[in-house]
């Protein structure tokens, strides 16, 4: 079985507190976009295990992918008396690793999908979301397949509808970036707090104006390139350009797609930056 894995973008993230338990309160526009990873999944072969050529991608028990299988047979263990199955995972990355696009998280809620279809639907998204939420805060976004507002973690989800459709040249810098890193050296005092639940503001051609990352600060201080790249997209004709999540992906929205292609082409001449021209999955 061959599985597609999205990559998303944060429209804007305010970070809104610090909890009791270290981690941090999130109001955050999410929407997936068309970069993909590729996921092969044998089942029941007698072949188990997680690979991937990439680097920084763990071929053992830390992958989450391989965690989401796990949960998954648990779950259905539980549910059906069923033992686990071997699983054989090959995931061919295209989304870059540490770059805010939540490849991980995205490449977990496929498995969990997949498998359930394999199975023949034994789980409701509802209990998905229970097995893919200890594993990431974003697996709940992504087996939600579409833009949402997500507070909480980053795990409370509302979906939302009718965002501007902006062609998108999404840049990575070939920087990677820790979130845990990001988030212990945000200073709270100097974050902008959201105004309660901003999910209409990308339904106007003007939306622009509402591109927002508190994270932002945080990473270009460490990595400077980042604001390079964002100076670069809106040089060459991006309305407005921000840094996705953690970093150090950044995205820039365009007019239209002749704009977008115009831009990757003339970028992509004077840099080694990885550049994807992708489009918002409604």
């Amino acid at each position: 079985m061959q599985l597609h894995s999205p990559a998303k973008i944060n429209l804007y993230l305010y970070v809104t507190g610090k909890r009791p338990d270290g981690y941090h309160n999130l109001c955050t526009l999410m929407c997936p976009v068309t970069l993909f990873d590729t996921i092969d999944l044998e089942i029941g072969t007698g072949k188990a295990g997680v690979r991937c050529a990439a680097p920084n991608v763990p071929e053992d028990d830390t992958n989450l992918a391989w965690q989401a299988a796990t949960a998954f047979f648990e779950g259905r263990q539980r549910l059906t008396g069923h033992p686990s199955e071997s699983i054989r995972i090959t995931i061919h990355k295209q989304i870059p690793v540490g770059a805010g696009l939540g490849g991980g998280s995205s490449n977990a809620a496929t498995i969990l999908l997949g498998l359930n279809r394999w199975f023949g639907n034994l789980f409701s998204k509802d209990d998905l979301n229970r097995m893919g939420r200890p594993i990431g805060a974003d697996v709940p976004f992504f087996i939600l397949q579409r833009p949402a507002l997500a507070t909480g973690v980053g795990d409370k989800l509302q979906p939302v509808d009718q965002l501007v459709p902006y062609p998108i040249l999404l840049v990575y810098p070939g920087i990677h970036v820790s979130t845990v890193s990001v988030y212990k050296n945000l200073n709270l005092g100097l974050t902008k707090k959201a105004k309660g639940h901003r999910s209409f503001c990308f339904r106007e051609r003007n939306a622009v104006r509402d591109l927002h990352n508190d994270l932002e600060t945080v990473t270009t201080t460490r990595h400077p390139e980042i604001t390079v790249v964002k100076e670069s997209l809106l040089r060459h004709g991006a309305l407005g350009a921000l840094m996705t999540g953690s970093g150090s992906a950044v995205f820039g929205l365009f007019n239209h797609e002749v704009d977008a292609q115009r831009a990757f082409h003339s970028i992509s001449q004077h840099t080694d930056w990885k550049l994807f021209l992708v489009e918002m999955i409604h």
